[in-house]
């Protein structure tokens, strides 16, 4: 190393600051901190006192850095003497190393010539050894003939384990000669000429047809596994065992490849063979071919159920003969039953995806549907006790995809809704035939009129419903939904009014005699089928409605506008029956006489003993509307001012008949109140009220008479009052006057729940006195 000078504080800091000019610049900033430092300690006198403790204090501190300063540049120096000496020493080496390598190569171009000499003596190295091959392989070569057809008669006569021996033999004596001529070391592959191996090629032709024909019949016994079990399962056994053989053979020979790396020995052609691979192979096209023998000439309509029923008893018996017979012919890590239950699998899926897309009807796609989901995971075929212990058929998918299920499903419902809605009009046209009958319609154990149109619609729905739950609750839901549909669609489509108008254009003529009982039974069907329609949506789960539309279907709405257009064809019906005896009330000759009441009573007792034919509750609302009814066209009568009173006495008959009209028309409707009509809005109320009216002997008390009548039918209009008014006889203008005043300042809006009744009472127009152009009319 270098000898080194120490150097003093002061020359290290010069070259320092020589090196830095910025260390220069901090003393100054130090030097200026420290008079400032000073000049705040020592700033009173008293102070100056502990100057010498400040200086011994700043000493030992400057001393001590000094210290370090020192030993850090000591230990910076010695670090770069130490790294220099390794970089002498490094180049030092490297020149040796230099003067060695350029030895080697003098030496080695002087012994070129020497390697060349060998290449000769390695040709004919090579030469020899093949012609040494050659000879020793002779007696070999020349059996190779005999052994190939005595092979071929083995495998003909399927003995197979001996002439698969023979085989082994034959690729034996191939792969050694062919090795020998490669040469172990593996260097010397180019010795290994393509006329090498075309003539070991020629002598060993036959070989390669030999492993042809033997997979052959390897092949053939294996597909023919089932029926050679039931008879004789030793050729399979042999099969099994020649496949074990081969596939050890493969796994040793890559083992053998794969373990040596300088002495890599080629695989012999054909080799690896998989043939186990290719026995699960053949096995799964076995079971495809058994699928395609069975029968597809009755597999459409009624059928079909019948083919999946023959596939689940084929498959079933050749689980069993697999389960029973061939697992104990394989090893076990065959698991022979598993893969045989895949192989079905898949052949099921595919049969079952080809049966799917075909046109098929609701039948068959029950039966498919009922096979997919139910037949096929039952205990009979892949949830049998035995078969669930053995393979866990979770981690196969599924026969039918998801999407694919939910398509037959919507298939399904929609041939069922065909069938429903060409079934659905048959009935209907049955059922206006039976409308023209010669006779009353049928009446059930309770007297109540009916037809058979909704026993048989009931019990299509529920039967649809019912089989279509075997399937799963969705398509039931989907089921009752289609046919709530298709119900509302006939009764939209039910031509009663059609029928009403064209049986009151002639009601004489008219060839159904029986046309207003047949209008009840349809009241009555009506009921029956709201009755229906409540237990089937009952049935369908909460969570399925509105899901399968968007507009779910209302039948309990059109079963609503059903019975509403029945009903008011029912009132139409009275009110022509009505209509002859209606001009003759509040006529003089009424008045005096009574006619025709008693007429109007018997027609709308006859009507009415009608209506107790009609399921309740429209029975009652028959009844309800035929009081309406009656009320509306009596008050209607004496709107049209037939009679008007000439005096006290005529007032007092007309409202003495009107009250009597009043009590026989509630004893006609005596039992209604009873059966739910409220008295406050009983229209028969009304009558007695415009007879009070009518005979008040006092005109001046007709005002509070007209306010009370307002306050109780607040629909009744000043032409209203205008009539009734007109009737008595003896109003004056100013009693007239002061009631109209009081009509127009009180017009009460009606009352919510008020059921107006003089709203369809049409006042006829008053007559209008001539004047003459010079008189001036009053």
């Amino acid at each position: 190393m270098w000898p080194r000078k120490p150097l003093k504080c002061d020359e290290m800091f010069l070259r320092v600051t020589a090196i830095w000019p910025e260390v220069e610049r901090a003393e100054c900033l130090a030097r200026g901190a420290a008079l400032k430092w000073a000049s705040g300690v020592f700033s009173r006198p008293e102070h100056l006192e502990r100057l010498s403790q400040y200086r011994k204090r700043e000493s030992q501190r400057t001393a001590s850095i000094h210290t370090r300063l020192k030993s850090m540049v000591q230990s910076y120096l010695e670090g770069v003497g130490w790294g220099l000496e390794q970089l002498r020493e490094a180049g030092a080496e490297l020149r040796e190393v230099s003067q060695a390598l350029k030895n080697t190569g003098l030496e080695s171009s002087h012994r070129t010539g020497g390697v060349k000499s060998l290449e000769r003596m390695r040709e004919v190295s090579i030469n020899h050894r093949q012609l040494l091959a050659a000879v020793s392989n002779l007696p070999r070569l020349y059996s190779v003939r005999s052994i190939v057809l005595e092979t071929e008669r083995l495998v003909e006569s399927r003995r197979l384990l001996e002439a698969h021996v023979r085989l082994m033999d034959l690729e034996q004596w191939q792969d050694d000669i062919l090795w020998q001529l490669y040469g172990p070391e593996g260097t010397t592959g180019s010795a290994l000429t393509a006329e090498d191996q075309e003539l070991v090629a020629k002598y060993f032709s036959g070989v390669g047809k030999l492993v042809d024909a033997l997979g052959k019949e390897l092949w053939a016994v294996v597909s023919s596994a089932l029926a050679l079990a039931r008879q004789n399962p030793t050729p399979f056994v042999s099969a099994v065992r020649i496949v074990e053989r081969e596939e050890a053979l493969d796994h040793a020979l890559l083992e053998e490849r794969d373990g040596s790396r300088g002495n890599s020995r080629p695989l012999p052609p054909g080799r690896p063979r998989c043939w186990r691979a290719c026995f699960f192979k053949v096995l799964g096209e076995a079971v495809s071919a058994r699928f395609r023998s069975v029968s597809y000439l009755h597999t459409r309509g009624p059928g079909l159920a019948g083919h999946l029923s023959a596939l689940q008893h084929g498959i079933m018996a050749d689980l069993a003969t697999v389960r029973h017979l061939l697992e104990h012919c394989v090893p076990p890590h065959y698991q022979l039953t598993e893969a045989y239950l895949r192989a079905s699998h898949l052949c099921l899926r595919a049969h079952l995806a080809q049966v799917s897309s075909w046109d098929l009807e609701s039948g068959e796609i029950f039966a498919v549907l009922n096979w997919v989901l139910h037949i096929y995971n039952s205990p009979d075929m892949m949830g049998h006790p035995e078969l669930v212990k053995q393979f866990d058929k979770e981690e196969l998918e599924p026969l039918i995809s998801p999407e694919k299920l939910e398509q037959l499903q919507k298939k399904y419902v929609q041939s069922v809704r065909k069938s429903v809605s060409e079934w659905m009009h048959k009935a209907l046209q049955v059922e206006l035939q039976d409308w023209q009958r010669d006779q009353e319609p049928d009446t059930d154990h309770e007297g109540f009129y009916r037809t058979s149109l909704p026993t048989m619609i009931t019990q299509m729905l529920e039967e649809n419903a019912r089989v279509a739950l075997m399937i799963g609750e969705t398509l039931r839901d989907q089921t009752i939904q289609m046919g709530l549909y298709e119900m509302e669609n006939l009764l939209n489509s039910f031509g009663m009014v059609e029928s009403g108008k064209e049986h009151q254009r002639d009601p004489r003529n008219s060839k159904n005699q029986f046309y207003l009982h047949y209008l009840l039974a349809s009241i009555s069907n009506c009921i029956i089928l709201k009755k229906s329609t409540e237990s089937l949506q009952q049935q369908q789960s909460s969570r399925s409605v509105g899901r399968f539309s968007r507009t779910p279907p209302n039948p309990l709405a059109a079963l609503d506008r059903a019975v509403r257009r029945a009903c008011r064809l029912v009132m139409d019906q009275l009110l022509l029956d009505l209509q002859p005896f209606l001009p003759g009330l509040l006529t003089r000759p009424w008045l005096f006489q009574g006619d025709p009441t008693p007429k109007l009573c018997h027609v709308l007792e006859r009507h009415l003993e009608l209506y107790g034919h009609v399921r309740p509750p429209c029975r009652q609302r028959l009844q309800e509307e035929a009081q309406w009814l009656m009320v509306v066209e009596y008050i209607r009568a004496l709107m049209q001012k037939r009679l008007v009173c000439r005096s006290g006495e005529e007032r007092r008959q007309l409202a003495q008949q009107m009250v009597q009209d009043d009590q026989q028309f509630r004893e006609l409707f005596h039992g209604l109140e009873g059966e739910g009509l409220l008295p406050e809005i009983n229209p028969l109320a009304l009558l007695p009220i415009l007879a009070d009216f009518i005979q008040l002997k006092d005109p001046d008390m007709l005002t509070l008479e007209v306010s009370g009548l307002v306050a109780k039918y607040p629909d009744i209009s000043e032409e209203h009052v205008s009539v009734l008014l007109d009737i008595r006889g003896d109003v004056t203008r100013d009693i007239r006057a002061a009631v109209m005043d009081l009509l127009e300042q009180s017009a009460p809006p009606l009352p919510l729940g008020y059921r107006p009744i003089f709203i369809d009472i049409l006042v006829p127009s008053s007559t209008i006195a001539f004047c003459l152009p010079t008189a001036k009319c009053a």
